[in-house]
């Protein structure tokens, strides 16, 4: 709750708005503060600008609040945020009505029981910057529409049941984008288009992805944290560049082949570097030695310390 002035009541299609939400939930007691003789803009969960416009909506941590998305968010045509987390019994698929919300930036569904698929309608919301689907029960793949949102810079989707592959996104970001896909059924091989996508971070750990995750790396990107754990990507890892402002990487339990390069060893704020279970070969690099040999067990032929088995000469 929040407003630009005390007392100020909201825009009369907004209460209107926000009275069909309530309605829709079944007038349960989470919206107690809902009142017709209580000004709209001093309502739990809203967010008024100065001009009374209702610009955010937050539904946070209510194991109580029972029901499905209501169609009348669609009433709230200025709103920039809308935010569903922890709310385990709401339950149902992701509204139409959403794609109406035209100046939204921001849309989290985390920690609900939402279902069925990701709507290709997210596509339209071309102001959207922040896509955060985490830990729902949505099923079926990711819409290709999402590639087209210029302004888009994070899609978090993990702890889902999403399958098939991942489409190419965040072609039109000048920014550096996240992308956070883990613990889902995904499959196939990564878009060639991410080579000119400049990541902040990368998570796609835990899914059944295939082929080559080399088109995350260079020298000069600016990725700091990538966790390619638990698939089965194969591809010769000699040849990759690490971003030397990389902070952590784990590639573990995959199929990558060659061996770690020496280039690691300018990656000076490395604190994590995992690629365990893989079929990697040669010397692990002097920069490495001060790591855990856990990081670099269960390979074919890796050698040197930290691991216990000096390399041959």
């Amino acid at each position: 709750m929040a407003s630009a002035e005390n007392n100020k009541d909201c825009h009369p299609s907004d209460k209107a708005a926000l009275l069909a939400i309530k309605s829709a939930f079944g007038n349960q007691s989470h919206f107690a503060s809902w009142t017709p003789s209580t000004p709209c803009c001093e309502w739990h969960d809203d967010t008024c600008n100065d001009a009374g416009r209702v610009i955010s909506l937050i539904f946070f941590v209510d194991v109580n609040l029972t029901g499905t998305i209501p169609d009348a968010i669609s009433g709230l045509t200025e709103l920039l945020v809308l935010n569903l987390y922890y709310l385990p019994a709401i339950s149902g698929p992701i509204p139409k009505g959403i794609a109406k919300l035209s100046k939204l930036t921001s849309l989290t569904i985390a920690l609900t029981a939402v279902s069925g698929p990701i709507p290709s309608f997210l596509g339209e919301l071309t102001r959207l910057k922040e896509l955060t689907l985490f830990s729902n029960s949505l099923s079926g793949t990711i819409p290709a529409s999402l590639g087209g949102l210029r302004y888009l810079d994070s899609i978090e989707l993990r702890n889902n049941s999403l399958t098939g592959t991942i489409p190419p996104l965040f072609s039109k970001s000048t920014l550096l984008p996240v992308l956070l896909l883990s613990n889902n059924h995904l499959s196939g091989s990564i878009p060639a288009e991410f080579a000119a996508v400049g990541f902040l971070q990368v998570d796609l750990s835990h899914n059944a992805l295939t082929g080559d995750a080399s088109v995350f790396f260079g020298r000069t990107k600016e990725l700091q944290s990538i966790d390619l754990s638990h698939n089965a990507l194969s591809f010769d890892l000699s040849s990759v560049e690490f971003p030397e402002e990389m902070q952590a990487m784990d590639a573990s339990h995959n199929a990558i082949r060659g061996g770690i390069p020496a280039q690691v060893a300018n990656v000076t704020n490395l604190r994590q570097f995992n690629v365990s279970y893989n079929k990697l070969c040669g010397q692990v690099p002097a920069a490495l030695a001060r790591l855990d040999a856990y990081s670099f067990r269960g390979n074919k032929c890796l050698c040197g310390a930290p691991l216990p088995d000096p390399c041959k000469k």
